[in-house]
């Protein structure tokens, strides 16, 4: 059991998943809403809100693996709560996922 015990539920990976259930209810909701035709970005297919949910999905797991095999996840904060919280690097990968999210979400 040791060797699991990194897979403990934190409160990052509760954010994360708060905000994947979020945005799944809401891209269900504008399916429903506003239904979607496909359209051509610049990579010159037909996609749809959720082909381009999948491809941000998929670039968000990429960056996080690099950055955790190459970078790290040393702590670069402590923000003076109780006893003190301390701040993964990996948050700086979630910054970069959020930011290449909103720019494939605009132009692919």
């Amino acid at each position: 059991m040791e060797n699991i015990a990194w897979m403990a539920w934190t409160v990052p990976t509760a954010i994360f998943f708060a905000l994947l259930v979020t945005t799944l209810a809401v891209m269900t909701w504008l399916a429903v809403a506003y239904p979607e035709a496909e359209r051509v970005g610049i990579l010159r297919i037909p996609t749809t809100r959720g082909d381009r949910l999948f491809i941000s999905l998929i670039m968000t797991a990429v960056i996080h693996l690099l950055w955790i095999g190459l970078v790290g996840t040393d702590t670069i904060a402590t923000i003076p709560v109780g006893e003190g919280i301390e701040v993964s690097s990996l948050w700086l990968a979630t910054a970069i996922s959020l930011v290449l999210a909103v720019a494939i979400f605009r132009t692919v």
